[in-house]
């Protein structure tokens, strides 16, 4: 099948010929006859299998009616609504739109959070057909009248699991309360739950069910692998990987923002430009490390799952789980980074002792199993005893760092010592009670003389 069986608007099949693309994806050829018919669609696809295009490019065949050059923001009202979890897909999916559209007369942008509101405000006022954003901003701009959602006629949930996954549903529903009750909706995933569909049935009406791949499986172009090696020298295994495999663009997840940081600054003294990017970077911090990362200036891109959820970058060559993600699925979304529109990548995941469950679980998800290599100084052994072999160690760490934590140890013979201060007749003293014991007696008594006051010394003489 061509995209000219599709039956899309010439101006759409232009600007699909300028991308070099030649044929439809599965997911594509699929979703895109359903959507022009004008039915709600639920479509789950893998990551990387083209499934921005299964949305924009129908909905831009049908906008298409509307285009026009009126410089009249009435004329170019929002009628697409494309919601996102996160500032990078909501950039990315925009971007998408102005490319599939570069010879139709409609406008698009795009707003989300982390940015100042008031650019974003003047671009609402000109009018938009196309409008991709984040919920929580989104909401900003409906509180503050800059938008208008009355004509809306198409609204896409992009990455539905994840922005359910970080509780953004309140902010939808209350989304869909601005919404016209007569529009198209498309839902589109990589995964679906059950709490997914039980959130369709709640604005979609019979919607048809597309999967091209079975659910939560991962793209048999990713080669994957996992390297079995103690938590403390994760970062030393990371190093030796990128420079022995000469990896120029590798995309890294931590499961914290601090990890990401520590991390970026511990790879940079092993001479690998390594930048972090997470949630707490300033918007222009992220879309200046993506850039450069993109163009390979930056070796190794360090980001959380909220970060890294969406990136789209061509022919990304690994992605390593520096740590195992605690949610199995977020596993699909991390690999489905690299091996994108039928290229193939490599996922290589660092498994400590204590990760082995999640590895367990991230293995009975996409039933299959995840083939365990141990290289040249992190052997298998040394992965099955780690755990016996550095506890005491660990323990050792704590006392050392944290003595106070053993200070009923230490102080559990003074009470013993009690009966000699009372055959001395010594006047009690707190200074005297709180300070250290000594072994030496002769030296205690002088030193507690000094401390008594000068009526008791005398006394006591």
């Amino acid at each position: 099948m061509t995209f000219d069986e599709l039956g899309l608007h010439p101006d759409l099949l232009r600007a699909i010929v300028d991308t070099g693309y030649t044929e439809p994806t599965p997911i594509q050829a699929q979703a895109i006859p359903v959507v022009l018919a004008g039915r709600d669609v639920m479509a789950g696809a893998q990551t990387g299998t083209g499934k921005t295009a299964s949305f924009t490019l129908p909905m831009l065949h049908k906008l298409a009616a509307h285009q026009n050059t009126s410089t009249s923001p009435a004329r170019h009202p929002v009628r697409g609504l494309i919601l996102a979890p996160t500032r990078e897909l909501a950039a990315q999916v925009e971007a998408s739109v102005k490319t599939y559209s570069k010879h139709l007369s409609l406008r698009s942008t795009s707003v989300y959070g982390g940015v100042n509101i008031d650019p974003q405000i003047a671009e609402l006022r000109k009018g938009v057909e196309i409008l991709v954003a984040t919920p929580g901003r989104l909401l900003d701009h409906l509180h503050q009248k800059s938008v208008n959602l009355s004509q809306v006629e198409f609204l896409v949930l992009d990455e539905a699991d994840r922005m359910l996954d970080m509780g953004f549903m309140p902010d939808i529903r209350r989304i869909f309360s601005f919404l016209p009750p007569r529009r198209q909706n498309l839902l589109f995933s990589a995964t679906f739950s059950e709490d997914i569909k039980r959130l369709s049935s709640e604005f979609m009406r019979d919607p048809q069910l597309i999967e091209v791949a079975r659910r939560n499986a991962t793209s048999d172009n990713i080669l994957q692998v996992a390297y079995p090696v103690g938590a403390d020298h994760k970062r030393r295994l990371l190093a030796q990987i990128i420079k022995n495999e000469n990896l120029h663009q590798v995309l890294v997840f931590t499961n914290t923002k601090t990890g990401a940081n520590r991390l970026a600054h511990q790879l940079v003294h092993e001479n690998i430009n390594a930048v972090a990017i997470h949630s707490d970077k300033t918007q222009q911090a992220r879309t200046q490390a993506l850039a450069e990362f993109k163009e390979g200036k930056i070796q190794a891109l360090i980001g959380t799952d909220v970060a890294a959820r969406g990136l789209d970058i061509d022919d990304l060559p690994c992605v390593v789980n520096f740590d195992l993600p605690h949610n199995a699925e977020d596993y699909v979304h991390r690999i489905g980074r690299t091996g994108r529109a039928g290229a193939t990548g490599k996922a290589i995941s660092l498994v400590a002792p204590e990760e082995k469950r999640y590895l367990g679980d991230i293995e009975k998800l996409i039933k299959r199993s995840i083939p365990m290599e141990a290289l040249p100084g992190y052997s298998a052994d040394r992965y099955e005893s780690a755990q016996s072999q550095e506890r005491p160690v660990s323990r050792g760490r704590d006392r050392e760092r944290a003595p106070h934590k053993r200070e009923p140890e230490i102080a559990a013979p003074v009470p013993e010592r009690a009966p000699e201060k009372a055959q001395q007749k010594r006047p009690e003293s707190p200074a005297l009670d709180e300070a250290p014991v000594s072994r030496h007696h002769g030296r205690k008594k002088e030193v507690a003389a000094l401390l008594l006051p000068r009526r008791s010394v005398t006394t006591t003489e």
